[in-house]
């Protein structure tokens, strides 16, 4: 039987981690949620994973999750504790990740896409939170996670429409980070995620936490949690090294 998670290391300091339900559009099944929570637990501890990438296949990154199993189970599968803790691991992962999406990125699809720092979308992508057609909304971060990206209006009328929005409308939103062919998607995802692998791992995991938790801060208390956590960076060996770099005249790599 296929592994539910494919993992692959197409770049020094990067993991690609690929859901592999093509059948099912890639629906995530509790046992799908439970295997990238344990991958991206293992990422997290291997220091030679810098960053990490998130992808389906050409026809969908994730339709959603598997609706048979809640169905079949209701609430008890949506609402488990095991599987909301999973779920939350997956939303905390500390490394920089990324999301390479072709196809389609709908409901707990685009809520998981929405888990990682930035999304790529191929041009063929299509995102949406089609839940309120099925008599519910979405309850993995979509009522919460999408208006912090796009705006209370723009998620509004997603959620309470459930329609399907298009990967150009989707970077206009500004859900999406950048919009490429369909064929350098997951291409194009690795070479960033491999610039970033080069960077300083406690500068970018320190950076990631800062906006993050930044977001559900006042400005005064997000400029204090920047100061704080931009202190200990100061003494490091990448921060004297590349400073220094930089102060004898020799350029410091930027991204690829």
């Amino acid at each position: 039987m296929d592994p539910l998670l494919l993992q692959q290391r197409p770049a020094p300091g990067v993991l690609l981690l690929t859901l592999n339900r093509p059948d099912k559009r890639n629906a995530l099944n509790r046992a799908l949620v439970y295997a990238l929570d344990e991958a991206l637990a293992a990422a997290a501890a291997d220091d030679g994973v810098g960053c990490v990438v998130l992808t389906g296949d050409r026809r969908a990154f994730s339709a959603g999750a598997d609706i048979h199993d809640q169905h079949a189970h209701g609430a008890d599968v949506a609402l488990s504790e095991e599987r909301l803790a999973a779920w939350q691991r997956i939303a905390d992962f500390e490394k920089p990740c990324i999301a390479a999406v072709n196809g389609y990125c709908l409901g707990g699809g685009n809520e998981l896409a929405m888990m990682a720092d930035f999304i790529i979308a191929g041009e063929n992508a299509i995102f949406g939170q089609p839940e309120i057609n099925l008599g519910i909304f979405p309850g993995d971060g979509g009522t919460q996670r999408l208006p912090r990206l796009i705006g209370a209006t723009n998620a509004a009328r997603m959620i309470l429409t459930g329609e399907r929005v298009p990967a150009e409308r989707a970077w206009r939103m500004g859900l999406v980070s950048e919009v490429v062919a369909d064929d350098d998607t997951v291409a194009h995802a690795v070479r960033l995620a491999a610039g970033i692998a080069e960077k300083s791992p406690l500068a970018a995991r320190l950076a990631k936490a800062t906006i993050r938790r930044g977001l559900d801060l006042c400005l005064a208390d997000g400029l204090a949690l920047e100061h704080e956590n931009l202190r200990p960076l100061f003494g490091t060996e990448a921060q004297k090294n590349n400073m220094a770099r930089f102060a004898s005249g020799v350029a410091i790599p930027e991204e690829r």
